[in-house]
């Protein structure tokens, strides 16, 4: 009697492993917007249509509350800046919670590793130190600079002078990098706006990576005050004199003071 052939086995083949990229600085709507742009990329070129989408993303996002530690700082129930920018792997089937999970999980393992002792001895919390990460992710774009843009934001609180960063007013009133601020935004009366009000913004406004937190935790020991944009659009020219301030904003094109 012959060998009878063996029942052919189905097996599922793999769920195609996608991946996403969110940078530093993205803001929550910005990775919503990712969400959309990588899903469609998804359909038209892998024939894959994910379960992840904008709506699906803002939803997750807008339900997530931030580590234990945050919580009692944790100002109009924002979840920005503890989206960790990073990328990330998901399959058609990984679910909008299921990521915003994930970024949290990347948050929490992150900020481990980051020394709060100096920012403490400032009196300024870990929401503090996040919020200061924000601006820095928004306003540095050399990576040496990170700390005195920390330096100067420090500096700003122990003196009881306005903040005056240009990106927490365009958070807050919602205009894009690409747009000029209207005077009617220099003169709003928004919590964002650190031109009119002092202190801190009320919650960070960018989601920033590793080394803006740890420059936020750890500034430059420097007596500046200010920083204006060089005409390269990536170095910064730092001072803690006004005079001087005034004079290389005129000179760069920025109208002086």
């Amino acid at each position: 009697m012959g060998d009878e052939a063996a029942p052919a086995v189905e097996t599922t083949p793999p769920l195609a492993r996608l991946r996403i990229i969110f940078p530093e600085g993205f803001t929550r709507r910005d990775m919503a917007d990712r969400v959309a742009a990588v899903r469609e990329i998804a359909i038209d070129t892998r024939g894959v249509t994910p379960r992840l989408t904008k709506t699906g993303y803002l939803q997750a996002s807008g339900a997530a509350v931030p580590p234990a530690e945050f919580r009692k700082d944790w100002k109009l129930s924002s979840i920005e800046g503890f989206l960790f920018p990073a990328t990330y792997e998901f399959t058609k089937l990984t679910s909008s919670a299921r990521l915003v999970r994930d970024q949290l999980t990347a948050f929490r393992r992150n900020w481990r590793k980051v020394d709060l002792r100096y920012a403490r001895s400032k009196n300024l919390t870990p929401y503090d130190v996040l919020i200061i990460a924000s601006m820095i992710e928004k306003e540095a774009v050399a990576p040496k600079e990170r700390p005195l843009v920390a330096a100067v934001i420090y500096n700003r609180l122990r003196n009881r002078m306005q903040l005056g960063i240009d990106a927490t007013i365009r958070y807050g009133r919602g205009v894009p990098g690409t747009e000029p601020l209207k005077e009617s935004d220099l003169e709003s009366n928004d919590p964002y706006n650190t031109r009119k009000r002092l202190g801190l913004p009320p919650t960070p406004i960018s989601n920033p990576g590793l080394a803006s937190i740890r420059a936020a935790a750890n500034p430059a020991r420097v007596d500046y005050l200010y920083f204006v944009r060089e005409p390269d659009g990536v170095h910064h020219y730092f001072t803690a004199s006004e005079s001087a301030f005034c004079q290389k904003s005129l000179e760069y094109g920025f109208g002086g003071c």
